[in-house]
């Protein structure tokens, strides 16, 4: 496909989404932009969530990583359901209960402010590695189809496509953001929908001889049964409950959007329908992900060497314009799915939970947004940054890479709401941020040398439990009982 189409394409709907951030954004405010007014339909928080959940990680690294994990990854998606309902039956209730807008507010409510930090801390890392790679993922490929036929750096390519981003979130916020989404997930679903059409026919299969051939191939394997296998069905299995919990319900990014809903009922029927969507959804998209291999073997296609260019080798080179276009309207919304929201999620905890902003009573309203201003651009210059660096070092599948970074950098988060939900006990606050630093470098030792320390034992996402239990562990033993007179809020 000509490069100027794949272009016109891309400026086209970054187009779209300026006219839709001019209207969310009139008469907006830092209320507008932090929590939204509290006014949004859950419907239609619930749909945008779905593309928010999904990004450019699910539209080009699931369908890829088919090759690799089979359907392995499904065992995930329903481990999801359970994380989701733990998110509607505790979570929501806590974060609505205490009126949060950063729900790092918790932590100190609870702990203290060294702990409030340091969660905060922790997100702030974990949200900007995750969107980082999120957003490589995608403008790798208009790198790959575009600039390098045009022979233009990559750090251009970064630098136009944060600066769009930066210039449509700058005043709306969080109530631009959760209009985007929906049309981001329109065009993300449609793109799957039609790419996996097009193949279809292409073999001269109908609906249900695509289903035949699927289930017959070797990719449709979905529970693994050796224990020692990282892709074991119930690893799988309690690792998307705990991922699901940690990146949706302890990630500022995605609970900011259900925090705009307007009461907490709302709220919780924004996730139900929202987590039981991704089922089909994920399923789809594995789907999606064995017709390209099963395309790529009949047509005699090479599989390329990192498995997340399969899908756009195939609808860029070998299909025509059409399919091509599809493809890439739903490439751009799943990069802007990954970085907007991420964007204002970062710029409200580094404001609320670092600078204190909503609780400097010396600051004026102008004052407060004009920093609130410059925080949004700083983590845009930051995230361009991280995206130039990471393409530097990727090698392998980045669903892969994404998750195994969560084990590291959301476990503290989950050992402290954890700690703080389950027990009633006070902990030393002085003393938590350096559990909270210790317990991931000793998962990095313990996962680097667990096959000659445990049998042969490897580990997969469960690193994320181990991580949240020595930090649950380790604020077990800096914790004594509550006595009466203390001031912590449990």
């Amino acid at each position: 496909m000509p490069p100027v189409i794949i272009l016109g394409v891309f400026l086209a709907y970054s187009i779209l989404l300026f006219i839709i951030a001019g209207v969310t954004g009139r008469k907006s405010n830092n209320a507008t932009y932090f929590t939204g007014n509290r006014n949004s339909p859950w419907y239609v928080v619930a749909y945008g969530m779905i593309g928010a959940s999904l990004s450019g990680v699910t539209f080009i690294s699931i369908p890829g990583e088919v090759g690799n994990s089979a359907f392995s990854y499904m065992v995930l998606v329903l481990g999801y359901l359970l994380g989701y309902a733990f998110i509607a039956g505790v979570l929501l209730p806590v974060y609505y209960g205490r009126n949060l807008t950063s729900i790092y507010t918790y932590l100190r409510q609870r702990f203290g402010n060294r702990t409030y930090k340091t969660g905060a801390s922790f997100f702030i890392l974990s949200r900007s590695i995750g969107s980082s790679f999120r957003v490589f993922l995608v403008v790798n490929v208009l790198q790959i189809f575009v600039f390098d036929a045009w022979n233009l750096p990559f750090i251009l390519n970064v630098g136009i496509f944060m600066s769009l981003i930066l210039l449509y979130t700058f005043r709306g916020g969080i109530k631009t953001i959760v209009w985007t989404d929906t049309l981001q997930t329109t065009f993300m679903l449609a793109a799957v929908v039609v790419s996996s059409i097009m193949i279809s026919r292409e073999l001269g299969l109908s609906f249900t001889g695509m289903i035949r051939e699927i289930e017959s191939s070797q990719y449709s394997k979905m529970f693994f049964t050796e224990i020692n296998e990282k892709r074991h069905f119930l690893k799988q299995f309690v690792s998307g409950a705990f991922i699901a919990i940690v990146m949706t319900g302890l990630d500022q990014d995605m609970m900011q959007k259900n925090l705009t809903c307007r009461n907490l009922k709302d709220a919780k029927k924004n996730i139900y329908l929202m987590s039981w969507s991704l089922i089909p959804v994920n399923l789809l998209f594995l789907s999606l992900g064995a017709m390209l291999y099963i395309y790529a073997e009949q047509m005699g296609i090479a599989i390329p060497e990192r498995t997340d260019d399969l899908f756009p080798l195939i609808a860029l080179k070998y299909h025509g314009t059409f399919m091509g276009i599809v493809f890439l309207i739903g490439l751009v919304a799943a990069a802007y799915s990954s970085a907007d929201g991420s964007l204002t999620a970062l710029t409200t905890s580094f404001s609320i939970d670092i600078l204190g902003l909503n609780e400097n009573s010396l600051l004026s309203e102008q004052q407060r947004v004009k920093t609130r201003m410059a925080v949004h651009i700083g983590f845009a210059l930051f995230l361009t940054g991280l995206i130039i660096f990471f393409r530097a070092i990727s090698d392998e599948s980045v669903i892969n890479k994404l998750f195994t970074i969560a084990g590291y950098t959301y476990g503290p988060l989950l050992g402290l709401f954890a700690f703080g939900l389950l027990t009633k006990r006070i902990a030393n606050d002085r003393i938590i941020p350096f559990i909270a630093i210790a317990s991931p470098i000793i998962c990095y030792f313990i996962n680097e040398y667990s096959e000659q320390l445990l049998n042969g034992y490897k580990f997969g996402f469960e690193l994320l439990l181990l991580n949240g239990f020595i930090v649950f562990l380790g604020v077990l033993l800096v914790s004594r009982r509550k006595k009466q007179g203390d001031s912590i809020n449990v």
